[in-house]
């Protein structure tokens, strides 16, 4: 996220929470695709993160691509910490570690999607090559410790620092050590969003399978395929998940309100000053609980959608459906995570067909395949089969809904283009970690450095 929200609406009740998120509901004919994907900065000649400050460090990087593309500077404290395309709606912000970010603009179809994606890197390596820094595309740090992660100077990593040990043990890994890449997506009504939900959640562990990508540790083998997914199993019980009251009866905005209430906040924004209310839920703070303790202690809609940013479940709702399984990965996979979704959710045909497929699964199914997929991923067993032959008939549904949406690239091919990364791996049987572990045992002789050449955008 590269710049928190300041409205200061009052918010008169909770009600009104409900219909801020029934704001999104659109037409189908304005349904659009957000991408966004974060990458690990490093130093080529030592193959070590870079810092924050110095002529080739993070802050760098951001002057360079500031006069670069002509973006709108977003500064904490005076620090700048991200770009703003106001026009186009694109922004690029920083992570924790330095993870550098692409929120991609709202975009009608794959193709200009992964236009926008190589027109980045592109942009990134003109700003990026004359400082000796590159980009490493992967789930999880392979070989730097916790220790040795930059901290950059945003105000609320700050507060999340101190407050992640409290809930969890791997909280602080999530924020300094892991990628992602996830897509953004639109609902035209609440029992759209509903069944949109229901089948992102349901089929999540089967993206992060295809997608797992983060195999090291520290400069060895870990033990999982995806330990970034591992890592959200122990970061915050509180706010992540895989939501199975959203599978109850009567699920919908509301119910969604009802539980982010009672999540505890990080923070909140007055003026230009952050302040720590950890251990302070939203409700609560309806409930006059800050009151004496922060300037305009009255919670307003700012301070609504700055919370509904900090909760973490495995697809999360605003006023848009953000689906958040996958692990970062190299340049072909950006395309490829967004596909699987539009392909799935962008159909009507295909999302009632998708629901079918996991209509049935039980909430202890769902849990199972939560808690193996990090360390099996397409090799998980599930039923009388394995999480394979359940993502090749998810592939097969995305490409039929590709299929139908029938957008068409310069060269006359269909967005099902997007998806060979997909197509190849499940053909192969072996997801991206697969692939690393099978350098790293074969060609790379176990040494790590080569990953930031094979890997490296």
């Amino acid at each position: 996220m590269a710049r928190d929200t300041v409205d200061s609406t009052p918010i008169e009740t909770i009600a009104d929470l409900a219909a801020t998120l029934e704001g999104g509901c659109k037409p189908e004919s304005r349904f659009r695709i957000g991408t966004e994907h974060e990458k690990f900065l490093f130093c080529e000649k030592k193959l070590c993160p870079i810092p924050y400050e110095g002529g080739n460090g993070i802050q760098a990087v951001l002057n360079g691509m500031e006069k670069l593309l002509g973006w709108e500077r977003i500064e904490d404290a005076g620090n700048i910490i991200g770009l703003a395309d106001d026009h186009g709606g694109g922004a690029i912000s920083i992570e924790p570690g330095g993870q550098f970010e692409l929120s991609g603009a709202p975009l009608e179809n794959l193709h200009e999607t992964c236009r926008e994606a190589n027109q980045h890197l592109a942009h990134v390596r003109e700003v990026a090559d004359p400082l000796g820094v590159g980009f490493l595309g992967i789930g999880m740090t392979p070989t730097w410790s916790r220790a040795d992660m930059p901290r950059m100077p945003k105000s609320r990593y700050d507060i999340m620092t101190n407050y992640m040990p409290k809930v969890g043990s791997l909280g602080l890994d999530m924020m300094y050590r892991t990628a992602t890449i996830q897509v953004n997506l639109d609902f035209s009504s609440e029992a759209d969003m509903v069944r949109k939900m229901r089948v992102g959640l349901a089929l999540q562990p089967i993206a992060t399978a295809i997608f797992a990508n983060s195999p090291f540790t520290e400069g060895k083998p870990n033990g999982f395929k995806s330990f970034r997914a591992q890592i959200w199993t122990d970061t915050d019980a509180d706010r992540t998940g895989d939501m199975p009251f959203a599978f109850d009866d009567g699920f919908g905005f509301e119910a969604y309100v009802d539980w982010a209430l009672d999540v505890p906040m990080y923070f909140i924004k007055r003026g230009d000053t952050y302040y720590d209310v950890t251990g302070t839920t939203f409700r609560q703070f309806m409930n006059g609980a800050l009151e004496g303790k922060v300037p305009d202690a009255k919670p307003n809609h700012g301070d609504w959608n700055n919370h509904l940013g900090t909760l973490f479940p495995d697809v999360r709702l605003k006023k848009y459906i953000e689906m958040r399984g996958a692990d970062g990965g190299p340049w072909r996979r950006i395309c490829a995570l967004p596909a699987l979704w539009v392909g799935l959710l962008y159909d009507q045909g295909v999302l009632d067909q998708a629901w079918e497929l996991v209509r049935d699964w039980t909430r202890e199914e769902r849990a199972a395949l939560r808690r193996e997929v990090p360390k099996s991923a397409l090799q998980t067993p599930f039923r009388d089969r394995t999480v394979l032959d359940v993502a090749k008939e998810v592939l097969a549904l995305s490409q039929e809904g590709l299929k139908r949406r029938n957008r068409l690239s310069d060269g006359d091919l269909d967005e099902r283009v997007h998806l060979a990364p997909v197509e190849e791996g499940l053909a192969s049987g072996m997801c991206p970690a697969d692939v690393l572990l099978q350098r790293y045992n074969g060609s790379w002789k176990g040494d790590l450095s080569q990953v930031f050449r094979d890997y490296a955008y």
